[in-house]
Formats: structure tokens, C-alpha cells, sequence
């Protein structure tokens, strides 16, 4: 009877055998167990948040940052309920998390006992996959298998709903990791090759060829980013990246055209719009990429290859899919391009370049900052935090969800992967600070900052007891203009500027708030005190915000209205005038 281990201890042993090193979570009564377990062991640390959406975010934070499948651990009921969010986060943005939650005793499941909630029932729309654990000899095989589906494929995340008795009873049955088969969830890796021949030789074709580059490559690991690296500049192809995307390629290359969207660069947006062949390695052709679907990329021959086939033909039809890991295609298209000696025509690429260089030179990211005593526009702010930071070796970044967000991702440079942390599909405000902790305990010696708004920090403020407890020495950089930015900006463009509850009367003392909590406080208000402030949040080893004090009424430029097509841009004013003289004289907007 000596190996006789309760649930709680075998699911220790499973975590252990997983690699697991670190827990975030918040215990309550029905997870009890478990505390035990791991208050008995060393191998696992436990990271106590103050909220548990905030768990799950950090742990996304976590795996995005390091690679790993991220852990949670939270109880019954509003545990679990107060996960959904960061469940939902990570499911649209394909975040490998394992959310083990707590349960009611099975004997009580379904009779509206204290603190229970239909877990399995309630996450099934939001995680890849869930489970309910009914035996406590099922509870190694069940972890083993949550990190199998979690990791592999289109990662995600997924639920272990265990009840309070499962974690209690005895059991000697512990299953490996060795011992687990995959059946039925067999994701393909492997594209086909006679697909990938096409899309080689259909790019070699081209005559405005264009590669569009999302999450998927940064999912596929490191290796994908450097091969698509060697492809993109094997072919000499523009490139642009998604949201999700960004540092899969370096934005410092010759052949990236900026980010593509909604807030994306004139020349990426107009790129897609006129190009004849479109090459989409690991995107999945969301709204806020194509605008107006019937006017995307109207004349090009699509290339979709991608790991989920049901993101293949789901909101674009595309011309050549290929279903497989973007690491493995991008592999299997080098091999292939070389092969056959394969090149584009040198003139048409030519010609290409010579069109996308005019568009450049809208400068549709330009903006004016007086110096000296000049209240600070949120576009130099972020602007002088890259210049103060590329010197270092690494910096981490995380946002919250706004304007800022999009500034962030206009006006920091990424030049390699997994440095980006930011809410793409779900766009959760207080998404960026607790991915800050996850992101600062996997990377203990690594600068992480969250570029935050003033009404998103707010969301999960509390995490700043939790920063402090373990002494993590993560920046925080409000770009405060008073106002849920972004909402105030479609409120003025889209709603005759009703200002309805956009604006925060309300807010704390930034500054006085961190010290309340034994973190650092800084603010700039005027354009001379920023570069200071800047380096003294960079300069610091413990938590720290920066009340970053900006223009209150920017926008977010450039922008395609909703539901509009690529072409259909409002830029800065400046930009906008060279548009439109150019499109008088040249045709500069539209081949």
C-alpha cells in the first residue's frame, strides 16, 4: 500500500513528469487538495495571483514568452468562471495553457452545491478541449493527454475539471507520459507536397508577389521564423506580418512592408490589395485583416497554409491550401524553390518595388513632436522607448488593448520572435500586465514591460500585490490620455463625437498607487522629462509604473474603417494630402 497516492499527489506526479515548473492560481475550497500536494513537493513553484482571470493570463504570458505550455490552477465555481476570459483569450490566439479547476464532489455534481458551476459545460466553447475526471485512476493519463492536445496541432488551451473526491481517494494506477497514444487527435504536420509544389511555382510566376506572415510561425517555434527569414529573401518578396505576427520576421529588413490591418502600414495594406499571388503562412484571414471581404486581395492567387484545416476556405476561398506546420511547409518550399531553380521574373519584381517605394513614401506613420516644454504625443513616447531599447539584448513586450496597443505594434520594432505579447483576437483589456508576470517568471533576467492605457490597467490592477510579493521587477508604461482611446476615436469618427462614458473623470494617482502597494511611481507630463522617466523605468529592479501624461485627442492613424477595403485608408493629415495629391497626378493609391 506504500505507493498508494492520493489524486492530488498523482496529478503533482503527472505536472512533474510534464516538465511543469511553475503554477499560476488562487486556491479555494474544492482545489484544497491540491494545495497540499503542493506544499509537499519542490519541484513546482506556485505564483499566488490576486484574481483569477489574471492567472490565466499569465500563464499565457508565460508560454508565449518561453515556449512552454502554460499552468493554472483555480476552484470551483467563480474560480473557474473568472478563468473564462483568459480561456477565451488564449483559445482565439492559440495560447498552449492546461487550466486544471476544481469541482464540487462527484456526488454532489448537479444539485446547485455550494460554489459549483457546469465547468466542462460553460469552457466547452472556449478551450480546445475539456474534461470532467470521474476516477482518480484516470487522473495521470487525463494531465498527459491535456498537454498532448494543448501543444500540438493549433494550440490552445484546455480544462481539467477534477472534483474534490477524485483528489482525495487513493489510487497505485499512474499512467506516463510514454504510455499515451494519440488516437483519434492526429493533427497533420506534414503538408502535401504536391500543394506546396504549386504554391513554389506559382509564386516563381508572380509579377506582384506578396508573403502575408501571422501567429502560426511563431507557434511553429523558432526554427519557422529563420526559415521563413531564408525564404522571404531567397525569393526577394515583400513581406508583411499580422498582429499576431510580428517579429516572426525582423521589422529592421529591407523586404518588410510593416504590419497589415486595420491599423497597418499604407504600403502593406496596398501591397495586399494589388498583388497577383498572396502567400499566407500561418494567418487565418480574420476581419480585422481583410476589411471589406469581397475587395480583399480582389486579383490575386491565394496561398493559404496553415495547421487547422477548418481555418482553411472559412472566411477567404483560397486557390492553393495547404494544411500543415509552418516550420515543416516552409521547409518542404525551400527544398522545392532550389530544387527547381525556381526565380522571379527580375524586371516584374523590379517594377513591384519601385510601386511599393512610392508608397512608402506616404510616411503614413509620420507625426510632429514638439520639443521642451510640448505636452508628449503617444507616437514619440513609444517611439523613444524602441530607440532607448534596441541597444539591449532582449526586451519583452506585452500591451493591454487600445490605441496604445496599436502604437506599440506601429512604433516598436520586433526583430525576432516570441518578444510580442499582446491580445490579438479576443482583445482582452488587462490582458497586459498579468502576461507581464507570466512573462518576467519565465524570464527572470529579461527586461518586460506592458505599454498599458489608463483604462485598461485598471482591469487587473490588483496584480500589483502579486508583482511586489515576488519581487518582479516589471515596467509598466501608461500611455495616459484620460480617455478609452480607442473608443473615443470611433466615437468621434463613426458616432459625430457623442462621447458616450468614454471618459475616465475618476483616476488615481498612478504614482501614489504603486507606492501604496511598495512598487515605484514615475510621470512624465511634458515632452523634456520623458527620455529621463523612460530610462529610470528601464533602470529600475523592481515593479515600477510610468505614468506616461500624452495628448488627450490622437487617433490612431492609419485606419480602415470598418468593413471598408484595403485601398479605403485615413491617414495623418500630412499623409493624407500627399495621398491625395498623388493619386491626382501619379495614381500613387491603387496600381
Amino acid at each position: 500500500m506504500s505507493d498508494m497516492k492520493t489524486g492530488a499527489e498523482t496529478l503533482i506526479a503527472a505536472l512533474v513528469e510534464q516538465g511543469v515548473e511553475v503554477i499560476f492560481g488562487y486556491p479555494g475550497g474544492a482545489v484544497l487538495p491540491i494545495y497540499d500536494a503542493l506544499f509537499q513537493q519542490n519541484s513546482i513553484r506556485h505564483i499566488l495571483v490576486r484574481h483569477e482571470q489574471a492567472a490565466v493570463h499569465a500563464a499565457e504570458g508565460y508560454a508565449r514568452s518561453t515556449g512552454k505550455v502554460g499552468c493554472v490552477l483555480v476552484t470551483s465555481g467563480p474560480g473557474a468562471t473568472n478563468a473564462v476570459t483568459g480561456l477565451t483569450d488564449a483559445l482565439m490566439d492559440s495560447i498552449p495553457v492546461v487550466c486544471l479547476t476544481g469541482q464540487v464532489p462527484t456526488h454532489l455534481i448537479g444539485q446547485d452545491a455550494f460554489q459549483e458551476a457546469d465547468t466542462t459545460g460553460i469552457t466547452r466553447a472556449c478551450t480546445k478541449h475539456n474534461y470532467l475526471v470521474k476516477q482518480v485512476e484516470d487522473v495521470s493519463g487525463v494531465v498527459h493527454e491535456a498537454f498532448l492536445v494543448a501543444a500540438t496541432g493549433r494550440p490552445g488551451p484546455v480544462v481539467i475539471d477534477l472534483p474534490k473526491d477524485v483528489l482525495m481517494n487513493k489510487t497505485d494506477v499512474y499512467r506516463k507520459k510514454s504510455d499515451i497514444r494519440r488516437t483519434s487527435y492526429k493533427p497533420r504536420i506534414k503538408g502535401n507536397l504536391g500543394q506546396v509544389e504549386k504554391a513554389v511555382e506559382a509564386l516563381a510566376q508572380a509579377k506582384r508577389p506578396i508573403i502575408y506572415a501571422g501567429g502560426g510561425v511563431i507557434n511553429a517555434g523558432p526554427e519557422a521564423s529563420q526559415l521563413l527569414v531564408e525564404f522571404t529573401r531567397m525569393t526577394g518578396v515583400p513581406i508583411t506580418n499580422t498582429l499576431m505576427g510580428l517579429g516572426a520576421y525582423p521589422a529592421s529588413d529591407k523586404q518588410f512592408v510593416g504590419m497589415l490591418g486595420m491599423h497597418g502600414t499604407y504600403e502593406a495594406n496596398l501591397a495586399m490589395y494589388n498583388c497577383d499571388v498572396m502567400l499566407n503562412i500561418g494567418a487565418r484571414f480574420d476581419d480585422r485583416i481583410t476589411g471589406k471581404l469581397d475587395e480583399f486581395s480582389p486579383n490575386s492567387t491565394k496561398i493559404h497554409v496553415d495547421i487547422d484545416p477548418s481555418s482553411i476556405n472559412k472566411n477567404v476561398v483560397v486557390d492553393i491550401p495547404i494544411v500543415g506546420d509552418a516550420g515543416h511547409v516552409l521547409e518542404d518550399m525551400i527544398r522545392l524553390w532550389r530544387s527547381k531553380a525556381l526565380t522571379i521574373d527580375s524586371g516584374e519584381l523590379k517594377g513591384w518595388w519601385e510601386q511599393i517605394n512610392q508608397w512608402r513614401g506616404v510616411d503614413c506613420l509620420g507625426f510632429t513632436q514638439e520639443k521642451g516644454e510640448a505636452e508628449i504625443r503617444p507616437q514619440h513616447a513609444l517611439k523613444r522607448l524602441q530607440e532607448l531599447t534596441q541597444h539591449r539584448d532582449d526586451v519583452l513586450i506585452s500591451t493591454e488593448v487600445g490605441q496604445h496597443q496599436m502604437w506599440a505594434a506601429q512604433y516598436l520594432a520586433f526583430e525576432k520572435p516570441n518578444r510580442w505579447m499582446t491580445s490579438g483576437g479576443l482583445g482582452t483589456m488587462g490582458y497586459g500586465f498579468p502576461a507581464a508576470i507570466g512573462m518576467q517568471i519565465g524570464n527572470p533576467d529579461t527586461c518586460c514591460i506592458d505599454v498599458a492605457g489608463e483604462a485598461s490597467i485598471l482591469m487587473n490592477i490588483q496584480e500589483l500585490s502579486t508583482a511586489v510579493q515576488y519581487r518582479l521587477p516589471v515596467k509598466i508604461m501608461i500611455i495616459n490620455n484620460q480617455w478609452m482611446g480607442m473608443v473615443r476615436q470611433w466615437q468621434e469618427l463613426l458616432h459625430g463625437g457623442r462621447y458616450a462614458e468614454s471618459y475616465t473623470d475618476s483616476l488615481p494617482d498612478f504614482v501614489k498607487l504603486a507606492e501604496s502597494f511598495g512598487a515605484k511611481g514615475i510621470r512624465a507630463t511634458k515632452e523634456s522629462e520623458l527620455d529621463a522617466a523612460i530610462q529610470e523605468m528601464l533602470d529600475s529592479d523592481v515593479m515600477t509604473i510610468f505614468d506616461c501624461c500624452v495628448t488627450k485627442d490622437e487617433n490612431c492613424f492609419p485606419m480602415i474603417p470598418s468593413g471598408k477595403p484595403h485601398y479605403d485608408m485615413l491617414l495623418p493629415g500630412a499623409s493624407q494630402e500627399k495621398v491625395a495629391a498623388a493619386i491626382q497626378g501619379e495614381g500613387l493609391a491603387l496600381v
